[in-house]
């Protein structure tokens, strides 16, 4: 095969590609289905369940479940952008996907992660204030406020989600058009190239570390003044209250975080590509499928919300 620099194989523009997923026979495949489609199915209902909640329940119409709502958009999105195609794919023997449906696909899927990292991060900080700052709180967590907030999120994740996918598809793709992996990202894109790629390492290990260690860093000093206020309390009951609510936040927080560390943020994080793809299934699926449970099991607010809901819905 030879090699050319503009992007193709064997001197045709490169039109698609092939998405590996994992190995295995058809049996394995067959468990492989079933195990992403009975969690999507589940992120799904999860995240939808929530938005309703929120959306219909005037009690839960605070700053605070405003941010979950759009985590749960956020979730909702993520999953969807990756495992329809996914699903499709373990079906198929083919499993093409093509140029622009990959670079579209890698496009949306940085752009949902990066806002989703930087939005657990506000989340960190809206409760730093309501719990060291309440009288305050109100002027500062204003609607207006919430939505620069939210906006901010997401006016970050299309920044760094455009400049990943513009250095990434520039790249010419010449090796080979077989992704080692079950969707467009860009570890996998990066071993196809037969180029220098460390200008693309140097920017994605810079700008991802940067944004996970500081948002981190965000999270811990908050939850540090968090934890110092608590403590003060005089009621057991208030600092049960506050400890569970936060505990759900760092819960998920830790969750999301640790893995996008061992994925982006550090060279040689993940030993191999099939160890990659079980992580990715991680932060990908399983984590859109343990929020919402995480923030309703340990939410007395939220579950309230659910079970005012379910009468609603079984009066009608």
């Amino acid at each position: 095969m030879s090699h050319h620099r503009n992007g193709t194989l064997s001197g045709k523009p490169l039109q698609e590609f092939v998405l590996d997923g994992f190995q295995g026979g058809l049996q394995t495949q067959a468990l492989l289905f079933a195990l992403f489609l009975a969690l999507y199915l589940a992120a799904v209902l999860g995240n939808l369940t929530m938005i309703v909640v929120i959306t219909l329940d005037a009690r839960l119409h605070s700053p605070m479940y405003f941010f979950l709502k759009n985590l749960s958009f956020l979730d909702l999105c993520y999953s969807s952008v990756i495992y329809p195609k996914a699903l499709a794919n373990v079906l198929s023997s083919a499993k093409v996907t093509s140029f622009g449906g990959c670079a579209t696909q890698f496009f949306f899927f940085s752009m949902m992660g990066t806002t989703e990292t930087l939005l657990l991060a506000v989340m960190a900080y809206d409760r730093f204030l309501a719990i060291c700052s309440p009288l305050h709180y109100p002027i500062t967590m204003c609607p207006s406020a919430c939505a620069r907030l939210v906006l901010g999120c997401y006016g970050g994740g299309c920044l760094n989600s455009g400049v990943q996918a513009i250095l990434t598809f520039r790249l010419p793709f010449c090796s080979s058009n077989h992704i080692d992996h079950f969707f467009c990202d860009v570890v996998p894109l990066l071993q196809l190239t037969c180029t220098d790629t460390f200008v693309n390492k140097l920017v994605l290990f810079g700008i991802c570390g940067l944004i996970i260690v500081g948002t981190t860093l965000g999270v811990l000093i908050s939850y540090a003044y968090i934890t110092v206020t608590i403590l003060r309390m005089c009621s057991g009951a208030g600092r049960h209250k506050l400890f569970s609510t936060c505990g759900s936040h760092m819960t998920a927080v830790s969750l999301f975080y640790g893995t996008l560390f061992v994925m982006y943020a550090q060279p040689g994080g993940v030993a191999s590509m099939e160890q990659g793809k079980v992580v990715s299934v991680f932060y990908t699926l399983v984590i859109p499928v343990l929020n919402p449970l995480i923030y309703s099991l340990r939410n007395k607010e939220v579950k309230d919300a659910l079970r005012r809901l379910g009468h609603k819905l079984t009066a009608l």
